[in-house]
């Protein structure tokens, strides 16, 4: 039996919150003279809201309506596959910025996008402890003898202790996020271990490990950021309806009909999702989110809701539940920043169009025209305590890259988007239809006061940095022109400067002022890649970005390309450490941390770490270096097998932790 492991069946997507007004029409000025090649349908002067519906019954009523549109021969989705592998271009969720330092500089965080705001991961420390939760089991080691202190069961014998787990800590509080799970198989796909119910487990550290409290939603998980003790937890819900399997040879029209008719048969309680909270004595309670909690936007397809839950860690699941509010709409990609909360939603990720399965045959299904991508983005208020509260919405041309792609300054949210004439796989664009631009939209109403768009002509964004009022862009098809843009006037965004170097960099890192890290794959002058490569660049003259120095590791690559997590930048001393898989003509695999020394003229390899060998029956590997952190005088990192403690200066090996 093949088992997906680690296989993550979420989406990079969010959240939504007490939506119960309508917003402002949003409007927008008039276009950028620098226009992309493909021409968007998008109308950003048109009015983007999210309303409320009027009962249960017009509720019920518009969602079948919605959804029986949206429903195919083989239900929802693409030809029935599961999910997940709907779309290949899905990413994990990515985090990013410098370590939110200051409230001590003792110890390290893992890598988040923006400072005091925290995002889940799979180890945390307090400078004191270091938490992390490996194959079902939480474990907490005291950082200054390096002995594990505590341990906690979370999976019982019918769950597996395979699936994906992460955590968020507070004090002493730990909130462990992951998926019920059961063995299933696919028609077209070999067995897979499919997540089955999202499970929010909250724990107390103050003595040996308990749980105390623990959240079981439908649907499943999204992501969930923390600011202070407070955390936003997003889930996300397909419609529960099951659709019947249809005999012999029926055509594909038929069975679409036969669909329609059950989406509008279907019962209220098919869309609407479900809490289940357990509380510290253990007491069960189970509920819906209200109808009047659901609200929509204007364009909506019926088949995904989002709905957000907010728990204080500090007060640990009381009778109030999670506050929940649900959102009609599908999401890719959620940011904060502290006191906004943005859901970014494509509502046409998927179209329907000639779907490849069965072995490599196409469906029969006529194809229908793939338009322009566009993205909605809601913006909610989290500054106060309590549910968050929807403040008004935007459309976008094109689709984003991750969250890095927005970033809110000033009263400003600046949007970064790589538009194309073709659209979601499996249709391919044409080579030469796409284009990027960078769009600015006040806060308070989300109407777009300013554009740049043309960047990377035949091109598509690998990577985004907005740092103040100066944004960072990269785009790639044969060589990576780093463009750097003013966004001093947010009405009037530019481009100041471009270099062009062969490779790409998919993660950008601020590395003090006027340096910025690039971490990704050197390529040829033809665009195929031949390893990592880590540049640092001066940006300190918009005009002229150049780079200072490169290291290049041939026939590599970084976790820490796709997810930032895995980076680290240690600003006291420069020092930097990134996972690293390698491999050679024979095909042999070398895994560890390449630990380098970033200063303000050049990158410098300093060593490698790597982790004991994991000996299986019919061959041995090493296992990959999966986070990093920084405790005092040491540098912890973890793999599979636990984690390493090395002398911060000299590399030296101070101590292993097992786990397991």
């Amino acid at each position: 039996m093949t088992r997906v492991r680690d296989m993550k069946l979420i989406r990079t997507a969010a959240a939504s919150a007490a939506l119960a007004a309508a917003c402002a029409a949003c409007t927008a000025s008039p276009g950028s003279e620098q226009a992309a090649p493909p021409r968007s349908t998008v109308d950003l002067s048109a009015n983007i809201r999210l309303v409320a519906y009027d009962s249960c019954e017009d509720l019920l009523g518009k969602l079948r309506e919605k959804a029986a549109e949206q429903v195919g021969p083989y239900g929802f989705g693409m030809g029935g596959f599961p999910e997940a592998y709907a779309r290949s271009d899905v990413q994990p969720a990515q985090a990013d910025t410098a370590m939110a330092e200051g409230k001590s500089s003792d110890f390290s965080s893992t890598n988040v996008h923006e400072a005091g705001v925290d995002e889940p991961d799979l180890v945390k420390t307090d400078g004191k402890r270091v938490v992390t939760v490996s194959k079902g089991v939480l474990r907490v080691i005291d950082a200054a003898t390096r002995q594990v202190t505590g341990t906690l069961n979370l999976v019982d014998d019918e769950q597996d202790a395979y699936m994906p787990a992460n955590l968020l800590l507070s004090g002493d509080r730990a909130l462990v996020l992951t998926q019920d799970s059961q063995v299933s198989g696919g028609t077209y796909l070999a067995d897979y271990i499919a997540p089955t119910s999202p499970r929010y487990v909250l724990v107390d550290l103050s003595g040996e490990p308990k749980v105390i409290g623990t959240i079981k939603t439908s649907g499943t998980h999204v992501d969930a950021r923390m600011v202070g003790s407070t955390v936003r937890l997003v889930t996300r819900n397909m419609p529960n309806i099951t659709f019947p399997q249809a005999k012999g040879d029926v055509p594909e029209s038929e069975r679409k009909k036969v669909n329609q008719g059950v989406v509008r048969q279907a019962p209220i309680e098919a869309w609407l999702p479900k809490i289940q909270i357990t509380d510290a004595s253990g007491a069960e309670r189970s509920a819906s989110v209200p109808c009047e909690r659901v609200s929509h936007p204007q364009d909506y397809t019926g088949t995904s809701m989002l709905t957000m839950h907010t728990i204080d860690l500090a007060q640990g699941v009381t009778a109030a539940g999670t506050d929940p509010s649900s959102l009609v709409a599908d999401g890719e990609t959620v940011y904060s920043n502290g006191t906004g909360f943005y859901v970014a939603s494509n509502p046409r990720w998927w179209w329907p169009g000639p779907i490849m399965f069965r072995g490599g045959a196409e469906s029969s299904a006529s194809a229908s025209p793939v338009p322009p991508e566009e993205t909605e983005v809601h913006r909610f208020d989290i500054s106060r305590p309590g549910a968050p509260r929807y403040v008004a919405s935007a459309k976008v041309p094109g689709r984003l890259l991750n969250q890095y792609s927005l970033s809110e300054h000033e009263g400003h949210l600046r949007v970064a988007t790589t538009l194309s004439n073709g659209g979601p796989q499996p249709t391919q664009p044409p080579e030469d239809a796409s284009s990027s631009g960078v769009y600015v939209f006040k806060t308070d109403t989300m109407h777009k006061i300013g554009e740049v768009t043309g960047l990377g002509k035949g091109e598509r964004i690998y990577s985004v940095r907005f740092m103040g009022p100066t944004g960072y862009v990269v785009t790639f098809k044969q060589v990576d022109p780093l463009y750097t843009l003013d966004l001093r006037d947010p009405a009037a965004p530019k481009v100041t400067g471009e270099l062009k170097i062969t490779g790409f960099s998919a993660y950008l890192h601020p590395a003090g002022e006027g340096r910025l890290i690039g971490l990704g794959q050197e390529a040829s002058e033809k665009g195929r890649t031949l390893g990592t490569q880590l540049s640092l660049f001066d940006v300190r003259d918009p005009a002229n970005p150049t780079r200072l120095s490169q290291l290049f590791q041939k026939d590599s690559g970084s976790e820490a390309e796709w997810d930032p997590h895995a980076f680290l930048y240690w600003p006291k001393t420069g020092l930097t450490v990134v996972p690293l898989n390698s491999y050679n003509a024979k095909g042999v695999n070398k895994s560890g941390a390449l630990v380098l020394s970033v200063t303000d003229s050049a990158v410098t390899k300093l060593g490698m770490i790597s982790h004991p060998k994991v000996e299986q029956k019919d061959y041995t590997y090493e296992p990959g270096i999966q986070r990093s952190l920084v405790i005092g005088d040491s540098l912890w990192t973890l793999s599979e097998v636990g984690f390493k403690i090395n002398d911060l200066a000299t590399l030296t090996e101070q101590a292993f932790v097992k786990l397991g």
